[in-house]
């Protein structure tokens, strides 16, 4: 015994905890230091740290006015992407036509695409040199665009909601997929109507993807920069504009890295509510993948 003792292998030490710090070293880097410096930036140039910058900057009518549009903006988004989202889906999975399947498999591709050229787009057709103004301006015979409505908050509302409601629709197709059709069958032979049946059948099996694709889309559209610069609404400043003409258009860092911190709460706070909305209706029944 005391030889089998003495030629047992010594324990190996587990090499396995160490291959965590090359990633953290590397989150440190790119997320971490950076935040660090904006944080810091925030808190004043000199070597005194203070908070007298964010009780200045949070004060400011200039930036209520932005948090509201950011607000206002992000729910009437959120909004119109649940309900296109909610009604294009309901047509692709339960209404047959020809194409269908193309459809489902172009949303993919649709959200692959840069936000601008949706902007681009719009303003082709809904601008006032657009294509459907023109239109208008030549059968009314009038000088002016009848339609004014890009170059507001409105535009900018309407374009978040073409671009993010594929989010949306990618789990409510995914949720669709589960439902047993012999339910809406057997529904419908009973005398149900549509609307009994979206109710009653189809609208709870899809409140999980409901919940996920708009929890998903309302944190997206708060952070949403590239639609609101592109639309260039007229008095519609968001968060992320803000920062961008404090920093690059103005040089007052300080005030750009409190907004920014700001808004970095905002996010990380609508972030946390939508994984425990993940958490709490479940990934699979979300049809989150």
């Amino acid at each position: 015994m005391a030889d089998l003792a003495a030629t047992a292998p010594a324990p190996r030490m587990k090499w396995g905890r160490f291959w965590i710090a090359p990633p953290l070293l590397l989150l440190a880097l790119l997320f971490l230091y950076p935040l660090g410096l904006i944080v810091r930036q925030s808190l004043g140039d000199g070597d005194v740290l203070s908070s007298a910058a964010f009780a200045e900057v949070l004060g400011s009518h200039e930036f209520r006015d932005g948090l509201l549009h950011t607000i206002v903006i992000a729910i009437g988004a959120t909004a119109g992407c649940l309900l296109l989202g909610f009604v294009f889906s309901l047509v692709i999975a339960f209404v047959p036509f020809p194409g269908a399947k193309l459809a489902s498999r172009l949303i993919d591709t649709f959200v692959a695409l840069p936000t601008f050229l949706v902007t681009l787009a719009f303003t082709f057709i809904y601008g006032s040199a657009g294509l459907l103004n023109e239109s208008l301006m030549r059968l009314m015979h009038t000088d002016l665009p009848p339609l004014d409505f890009l170059y507001s908050q409105w535009g900018v509302i309407l374009a978040e909601a073409t671009v993010y409601t594929p989010f949306v629709m990618r789990p409510l197709l995914a949720s669709f997929s589960l439902i047993d059709q012999a339910q809406i069958e057997v529904a419908s032979s009973l005398g149900a109507r549509p609307w009994r049946i979206v109710r009653q059948i189809i609208l709870p099996a899809a409140l999980p993807a409901l919940v996920a694709g708009g929890s998903l889309c309302l944190l997206l559209t708060v952070n949403e920069f590239g639609i609101v610069l592109f639309i260039g609404a007229k008095g519609v400043i968001t968060l992320p504009l803000l920062i961008y003409g404090k920093a690059i258009q103005e040089f007052d860092y300080t005030t750009a890295c409190v907004i920014a911190v700001v808004n970095i709460v905002l996010s990380l706070g609508l972030y946390s509510l939508y994984r425990v909305a993940i958490a709490h209706l479940g990934a699979g029944r979300a049809g989150v993948v």
